[in-house]
């Protein structure tokens, strides 16, 4: 019997410890509930207002491409983004990616002038544009 005593001594002495920090705990968090509450009271008084975000006139501007570059895309004035989507248009049509580095475009007789040489990378394709449109 003694043993028995002894196991539900320890038994209770856990839970007790195991109790202990889980009071501490709530306290903790019944206080702190408070200044929680003040944070979301304060965030919901003063809601910022998301406004639609606005697209950029310069990029929607229409620009009038060179005549070397009017072969590929058009010669009537449109915004440089779809100046780099037609050209991208041209590439997958005519499968001018290179089959190893597909970051590197293969000039075709229409976009060498353009390019200025045999190959160029993807990444340089804004610049090149950039050159050839007022």
């Amino acid at each position: 019997m003694a043993k028995a005593s002894k196991k539900a001594a320890k038994k209770t002495t856990k839970k007790a410890a195991k109790k202990a920090p889980a009071k501490a705990a709530k306290k903790a968090t019944k206080k702190a509930a408070p200044k929680k509450a003040a944070k979301k009271a304060a965030k919901k008084a003063a809601p910022k207002k998301k406004s639609a975000r606005k697209p950029n006139a310069a990029f929607m501007a229409p620009l009038t491409p060179s005549a070397t570059l009017a072969e590929v895309v058009g010669s009537k004035p449109m915004p440089r983004t779809e100046v780099v989507k037609k050209i991208w248009e041209h590439i997958k049509k005519n499968n001018l990616q290179d089959k190893n580095n597909r970051r590197m475009i293969n000039a075709d007789a229409k976009l060498k002038p353009i390019f200025g040489k045999d190959q160029i990378s993807m990444f340089e394709l804004a610049k090149v544009v950039n050159k050839h449109v007022k």
